[in-house]
C-alpha cells in the first residue's frame, strides 16, 4: 500500500510475485551451477522431501508414476512455488515488507534443505540466499514500475488533464487580482479524471500497465538466461563430451562374455527383448539431478576393515583387466508383473579382486558404498566375495555408461536387488559391518539384505486385452538372479499347470524368456504364471508389497477372447 491509500489491481500484484519468484529461481540456478546443481532450492527441497517422504508413500508414487516420478516432484514444488510467489506479491500490496520477509523465509528453507543433503558444505547455502536477494530486489522494483509513473509522466498527464477540463474551469479572483480555476471545477468538470493519488509533495501514484508488463517480460527473460546459465554451468554438456572422450579411450575386455544364444530371444512382439537397450533401462534411484562426474577427477576409496587402503582411479581402473557379464537388475520396488526390471552386458573390473588387494578383515560383513550424491548402499561381503560376477562397471552394452545409470563407475551384483548393490556414481567403499553402520534404506523401513526373489511376468497378451479365440501365444520372462529359472508353468482360469517353453539362457544371472501356445474359447479368460527356479522352489501364490524385502504373488492378466 502506498502513503495515499492506493493498492495496484490483484492480477498486477500476483504477476509481480510470479515474476520475482522466477528471478529467485534463475539467480538460485546460476549460482548453483557454479557450486553444485544439488544446491539449487528445487533440487534441495525436492531431495528433503523425498528423504522425509514415508515408505508407502514413495511406493504409491513409483507405482503411479514410474520412471517420471522425479519429474513430477519437481514439477509439484515448482507448481507450490508459483502459487506462493504469486500470494507473496499480493501481501507485497498490502505493505512491501510483507513480500520481501516471504522470500527471505523461503530463501531459508532452501538455504536449510541444502544444508541437509549429505555432501553439503557452507557454500550450499548461497543459491537460496542469493536467489531470495534477487526476488525481493525485482519485486519492489516491479511495484515501482507498476505504481510510481515518476515526476515527468505526472507533469504532462497534470497538463493534458488541464487541457480537457479548461472549458468547465471559472475565474475567480486571487490575491492581486490574479484569476485563478476554481478546485472543485478541476475535480468535478466535464473531462477525465486523473488515474493518480496525491502524495505529500510531489507526484502522484499512478498505475502504468505498460510500464508493468515490460518490466515484466524483462524479469521472465532474466530468468530465462539464468536459469539456461546455470544448466549450462552444472556441467550436463560437459559430462555427455567425456562419455564421448572415454569411449575412444575404453579398452575391450581381458575376459569377454560368451555370445548370446541364438535362442535366448523369442523374437515375439510384444515380449520383452532379451537384452533391454540402454535408453529403454529403468531408472529408480534418489537423485533428483543426475550427477555429472569429470572421470578425470574421479576417484574411488575403499577403506575401513581393511589392511591396505586403497585408492583408484579412472584410469587406473582402466588399466585393470576387465571382464564383460550378462546381468539382470531388478528393482526392490517392482511389484509382481512390474516394468522395473532389464537385462544388460556389462563391462568392468572384479569387485572381488579389488578388495582382496584392499585384505577384507575376517569380521568385516557388509560393503557400504557411496554415491557421488551422497546415497549409500550396503552390500553383503560374502555374496561380492562368493565368485559370482559383481562388477565395478564402466560400460553397458557395448558403450560407455550413460549418466543416467551411473557414468563413470557403478556398482553391479548379481543376485541383490539394487537398492543393496547397484550404487551408480560410486566413489567410496567403506568395509563395515551390518551392526555399525546402516545405508539409506534400512532406517526407512526396508531390510538391510535384499536377495531377489524368484518371479514371473507375462507380458503377452496383456491384462485387460481382447484376443481371437482359439490358439493364443502367452508369453513372458522369468527371473532368480543367480540361481537361475528352471522351469515355468501357466495355468488358465484355475485349471491345471501346463509347462511352459524355455528360451536359451547364457547362465543363471539373467532373466529368461518363455511362452506357450493356449486354445482359448470365447469369453473372458484368466491366466496366471509361476517360476521353479534352479534350487527346486516354486515362486509362492502368497501376495506380499515390495516392502522390506522384495514383492511375492503371482502374476496374472484377465483377457478376453472372441
Amino acid at each position: 500500500m502506498n502513503a495515499a491509500g492506493t493498492r495496484m489491481p490483484a492480477w498486477a500484484a500476483a504477476l509481480t510475485g510470479l515474476v520475482a519468484g522466477a528471478v529467485a529461481l534463475g539467480a538460485a540456478q546460476i549460482i548453483a551451477g557454479l557450486i553444485d546443481p544439488g544446491a539449487a532450492p528445487v533440487v534441495a527441497v525436492g531431495g528433503a522431501v523425498v528423504d522425509a517422504t514415508p515408505a508407502g508413500l514413495k511406493e504409491w508414487a513409483i507405482r503411479t508414476f514410474g520412471s517420471y516420478d522425479k519429474a513430477v516432484l519437481l514439477g509439484g514444488i515448482v507448481v507450490v512455488l508459483a502459487l506462493v510467489a504469486a500470494g507473496l506479491g499480493l501481501l507485497a500490496r498490502r505493505r512491501a515488507a510483507y513480500g520481501t520477509l516471504g522470500l527471505a523465509v523461503f530463501g531459508l528453507v532452501g538455504a536449510a534443505a541444502a544444508l541437509s543433503r549429505p555432501d553439503a558444505g557452507v557454500a550450499h547455502v548461497l543459491p537460496s540466499l542469493a536467489g531470495a536477494a534477487a526476488g525481493a530486489w525485482t519485486l519492489s522494483r516491479l511495484a515501482r514500475r507498476a505504481m510510481d509513473s515518476g515526476e515527468e509522466d505526472y507533469v504532462a498527464a497534470s497538463r493534458a488533464a488541464d487541457r480537457e477540463r479548461a472549458p468547465a474551469t471559472r475565474p475567480v479572483s486571487g490575491p492581486a487580482g490574479a484569476v485563478v480555476a476554481d478546485e472543485d471545477s478541476r475535480s468535478t468538470g466535464p473531462g477525465p479524471a486523473m488515474p493518480a493519488v496525491m502524495r505529500a509533495g510531489a507526484a502522484p501514484y499512478v498505475f502504468d500497465r505498460r510500464r508493468l508488463l515490460t518490466g515484466a517480460a524483462t524479469g521472465v527473460a532474466v530468468a530465462g538466461a539464468a536459469g539456461l546459465g546455470g544448466w549450462l554451468l552444472s556441467g550436463t554438456k560437459d559430462g555427455e563430451i567425456a562419455r564421448r572422450s572415454v569411449a575412444k579411450m575404453l579398452p575391450r575386455a581381458a575376459r569377454p562374455a560368451a555370445p548370446v544364444p541364438s535362442g535366448a530371444d523369442l523374437r515375439i512382439p510384444g515380449l520383452a527383448p532379451f537384452v533391454t537397450p540402454n535408453a529403454d533401462f529403468y531408472r529408480v534411484d534418489t537423485a533428483l539431478v543426475v550427477p555429472s562426474v569429470d572421470p578425470a577427477r574421479w576417484t574411488l576409496k575403499i577403506h575401513g576393515l581393511v589392511d591396505r587402503p586403497v585408492e583408484l582411479t579412472f584410469a587406473d581402473l582402466l588399466k585393470r583387466p576387465l571382464m564383460e557379464a550378462d546381468v539382470t537388475l531388478t528393482c526392490v520396488s517392482n511389484e509382481v508383473g512390474g516394468p522395473y526390471i532389464g537385462n544388460a552386458r556389462w563391462l568392468g573390473a572384479r569387485l572381488a579382486d579389488v578388495l582382496r588387494e584392499a585384505g577384507i578383515r575376517s569380521e568385516a560383513d557388509m560393503l557400504l558404498s557411496v554415491s557421488e550424491d551422497g546415497w549409500t548402499c550396503g552390500t553383503p561381503v560374502d555374496v561380492v566375495m562368493d565368485g559370482r560376477d559383481a562388477l565395478l562397471a564402466v560400460a553397458m552394452n557395448g558403450e560407455v555408461l550413460p549418466e543416467s545409470h551411473g557414468f563413470p563407475v557403478r556398482q553391479v551384483v548379481p543376485g541383490l536387488y539394487g537398492y543393496v548393490s547397484a550404487t551408480k556414481w560410486v566413489t567410496e567403499i567403506r568395509v563395515t559391518r551390518f551392526d555399525r553402520d546402516e545405508a539409506y534404506w534400512t532406517p526407512r523401513g526396508w531390510a538391510p539384505k535384499g536377495p531377489i526373489k524368484t518371479q514371473s511376468r507375462i507380458d503377452l497378451p496383456r491384462d485387460g486385452d481382447e484376443v481371437t479365440a482359439g490358439r493364443t501365444t502367452v508369453a513372458g520372462v522369468a527371473w532368480a538372479q543367480h540361481r537361475g529359472v528352471d522351469a515355468v508353468e501357466v495355468r488358465v482360469d484355475g485349471s491345471a499347470w501346463r509347462q511352459a517353453r524355455l528360451a536359451e539362457t547364457p547362465g543363471p544371472d539373467t532373466w529368461r524368456q518363455w511362452s506357450l501356445d493356449l486354445d482359448l474359447t470365447p469369453g473372458r479368460h484368466t491366466i496366471s504364471v509361476r517360476a521353479t527356479d534352479a534350487t527346486g522352489y516354486t515362486q509362492t501364490e502368497d501376495e506380499a508389497p515390495p516392502a522390506p524385502d522384495g514383492a511375492t504373488g503371482l502374476h496374472t492378466v484377465t483377457v478376453t477372447a472372441r
